[in-house]
């Protein structure tokens, strides 16, 4: 398998893996500008040179835009490998690169988001236990920050406490995200409408900056959504699936 660097200066002609479409395409755009902004801080994006969800993303941990004490630490914001890419050890691939990378610039170790069993949009934390990784830290909801230290002696990475006890005080259904994720520039829009139209309490908060994001109630940021001041779930929905979920 070849491998792609996506950097600013070929950031407009590369497709981004995640959202396989043109550059019109609002998931797209929001995606690419999101990406512009963050490889001035040390991101790396890199993907398969054939077109289909095979990708990691990395960034120094002090610029990541999750709530995470890891200094010295690379972050992984997204490991992914699908579809007809999956089984072919592409993964392991992508990951050994993070981990070059991150030994060449001298980190600490890695760092990335799971749970207790395997979730939709996160690491399947059997993977990573397979391929060393070490639970470091643990939110009420069963998010996990898992990490695999370089060096014996490093210091643990944690959540901050703003993320460890994911509750939020108001009534309805708010979700918070970011722009990392390309399907928010699509779906979001769809439940503020469908939740409209069916008189469902919502409120959509983007997180715009990484000093929002680090200070978030909940440990993942680039989607979360709350019930009544409780967290229900990471994984995106339409808006049937969103009515599905209010409808119980």
């Amino acid at each position: 398998m070849e491998y792609i660097r996506v950097t600013k200066e070929n950031l407009e002609k590369e497709h981004i893996c995640c959202a396989i479409t043109n550059n019109k395409d609002v998931q797209v755009s929001s995606k690419k500008a999101w990406l512009a902004d963050r490889f001035d801080e040390g991101l790396v994006f890199l993907k398969s040179a054939e077109r289909g969800k095979c990708f990691v993303e990395f960034i120094p941990a002090e610029n990541a835009w999750v709530p995470i004490e890891a200094d010295g630490y690379m972050y992984i914001d997204c490991l992914w490998v699908s579809g007809a890419l999956k089984g072919h050890g592409y993964s392991s691939d992508l990951l050994n690169a993070c981990i070059e990378d991150s030994k060449e610039k001298g980190k600490k170790g890695l760092c990335i988001l799971s749970a207790d069993k395997k979730k939709p949009f996160l690491s399947d934390p059997k993977f990573l236990t397979y391929k060393g990784f070490l639970v470091a830290d643990e939110a009420d909801n069963g998010i996990r920050l898992m990490y695999l230290p370089f060096d014996e002696n490093a210091d643990t990475p944690k959540f901050k406490e703003c993320a460890k006890h994911p509750h939020i005080d108001e009534m309805g259904y708010v979700l918070y995200y970011t722009s990392q994720c390309p399907f928010n520039g699509k779906y979001v829009p769809v439940l503020e409408k469908t939740a409209e139209e069916n008189g469902i309490p919502f409120q959509a908060i983007h997180i715009e900056s990484r000093e929002e994001a680090q200070s978030a109630p909940t440990p993942i940021t680039n989607y979360a959504l709350f019930h009544d001041g409780e967290y229900i779930t990471n994984e995106q929905m339409n808006d049937k699936k969103f009515l599905k979920l209010v409808n119980g």
